[in-house]
């Protein structure tokens, strides 16, 4: 499977910046070289969309969240709603590193977006960062009308550990009687931290994400190894995966967590959930954040837009 030539040009480009690798930073200057990346890649805030920051009580303290609302929607209209995770191996990013992907969100689809800035490892670690995620859900769900949200129009999402956060939330709320979601969208998330597949040896260094950083965001997150296999930490590893809201499981060709996006499809669908695979083969991990870099980046964006227009806005409809 061919690299994208733009991706090649970035890949090339991250080669000769030279930087030292996430895993051999501490946690805070990993951080910072992340953010400051952030900006050249992702571009400004598109026009269209309306911003609002918002605190909730989380389990820990004040939670961070932030509202994104298109601006062509009525003043009194009652949007579904997309509760959303951001990725950053659960050790960085924040409601500015993937502001632009949640403003594009929700103005092609035409919702509301909900970012959670969850607590980050290693300061705060599993089950911190879940159970922010499901705080934010259960807000929304209780409080989502004075915002302007239909909440029985709710989705779950998230990319990398954002993905990983956005799937267990989507299995709590099945068990629990929590939010009904008519959606979960799953951006090359991390699904069984437990397991080592064969796309870790085949895009080990180099690819932007490397192995040797998913073991470092893992051991941060899960220090504690016998917790790995719990199934909020690896949703592959529930006891079933029916009974799910419908998903949309995007992945790139060239990343460690390829594979286990891919698992992760196939037994939503044994276990007989509806889901859509989609892979942009000639992408990284990470792509969507791209949208000055990567046309890739801009196509992946509409594709999850589209489905989400088509799970809450057309379908809510009917």
């Amino acid at each position: 499977m061919a690299l994208d030539p733009e991706s090649q040009r970035l890949r090339d480009q991250m080669a000769a910046a030279n930087q030292p690798p996430w895993y051999t930073l501490s946690p805070e200057e990993a951080r910072e070289q992340y953010l400051a990346a952030r900006t050249a890649s992702q571009g400004p805030r598109p026009d269209g969309v309306t911003v609002t920051n918002r605190s909730i009580q989380g389990p820990g303290g004040n939670l961070p969240l932030r509202v994104y609302r298109p601006e062509r929607a009525a003043s009194d209209a009652r949007l579904p709603a997309l509760v959303y995770a951001h990725g950053g191996g659960w050790v960085f990013g924040n409601l500015e590193s993937h502001d632009v992907l949640c403003a594009q969100l929700a103005i092609d689809a035409g919702i509301t977006v909900v970012a959670v800035d969850y607590r980050l490892a290693p300061e705060v670690r599993f089950p911190g960062a879940f159970e922010d995620m499901v705080a934010a859900l259960k807000w929304v769900a209780g409080h989502g009308a004075g915002l302007g949200i239909d909440v029985n129009r709710l989705a779950v999402g998230g990319d990398s550990a954002g993905g990983n956060l956005a799937a267990a939330t989507a299995i709590w709320a099945r068990d629990h009687k929590g939010p009904k979601l008519r959606m979960q969208l799953l951006a090359y998330p991390v699904t069984d931290a437990s397991a080592r597949t064969e796309s870790y040896s085949l895009f080990h260094e180099g690819y932007g994400l490397s192995a040797p950083a998913m073991e470092w965001f893992i051991d941060h997150y899960t220090p504690d190894k016998a917790t790995r296999t719990d199934w909020r930490v690896s949703p592959l590893r529930a006891t079933s995966l029916g009974g799910l809201p419908p998903a949309l499981v995007v992945t790139a060709g060239h990343d460690p967590l390829r594979d286990e996006g891919r698992a992760y499809f196939w037994r939503l669908q044994k276990d007989g959930t509806v889901a859509d695979l989609v892979e942009f083969g000639g992408m990284m991990h990470g792509f969507l954040n791209s949208t000055m870099l990567l046309h890739g980046a801009r196509r992946g964006t509409a594709v999850c837009a589209g489905a989400l227009r088509e799970a809450l806005v057309l379908r809510g409809q009917q």
